[in-house]
């Protein structure tokens, strides 16, 4: 059995949740090797979406999303707004009219979501940004979809994401504002890499919850 709007829209509320409650560990993050708005622009960002999606339900997750990727890309500064809108308007696009996600749809609309942030940023893994968390994590979700459901491509998706950021601890960062630190980026976390960590697990927490079947509460 697939995933349905209710999972997509609690992913999306769980995420503004995250977001709130990582807001000042990601400020902390962006501060020691950014300008320190990351925290404030997810958590700003992430409420615009949940106040979107109550004014207008969507009926698809393809529809949930397009509607995080238009409100991010309006409502969120710096370099996340357009990357993490990409993400979610390719991931939409990947998902279309799908009432009912799958393994697959659901391993291929993380694919299209990491793809759209590498057009859009020109990043590669090992450049100390969120494509750190988003390639294992797509990895990981493509071999999770050979042989298990949704719920298994979105668990294996954040662990790996989750590994991936801590992994970017010790990197010289070679794209975006911390790459201006050099050597000194190195010690610090990426704050994209550890919200894109934080979103996948949002996923997770909606579609094993009793509200993403529509069935119990939000």
């Amino acid at each position: 059995m697939g995933l349905g709007v209710e999972w997509a829209v609690d992913w999306l509320k769980l995420s503004a949740k995250a977001m709130a409650e990582h807001r000042v560990e990601l400020i902390e993050m962006d501060r020691a090797i950014g300008d320190s708005d990351h925290g404030e622009n997810m958590d700003r960002g992430f409420q615009a979406v949940v106040q979107k999606l109550e004014e207008a339900p969507p009926e698809t997750p393809g529809a949930a999303l397009k509607v995080a990727a238009m409100t991010l890309m309006s409502k969120v500064g710096g370099a996340a707004g357009p990357l993490y809108g990409t993400a979610y308007l390719r991931a939409a696009t990947s998902l279309g009219d799908l009432t009912d996600v799958d393994a697959g749809a659901m391993a291929e609309a993380l694919a299209a979501a990491r793809d759209g942030v590498v057009a859009r940023g020109k990043a590669e893994p090992g450049d100390k940004t969120m494509i750190d968390a988003w390639t294992p994590a797509v990895d990981a979700a493509r071999n999770a979809a050979a042989t298990g459901g949704p719920l298994d491509v979105l668990e294996a998706a954040a662990q790996a994401a989750e590994a991936g950021a801590t992994a970017t601890d010790p990197l010289v960062a070679r794209k975006g504002r911390a790459s201006y630190l050099g050597e000194r980026s190195a010690g610090h976390r990426d704050p994209g890499a550890a919200s894109s960590a934080l979103i996948l697990r949002a996923a997770v927490d909606a579609a094993s919850s009793p509200g993403s079947a529509g069935t119990g509460p939000e």
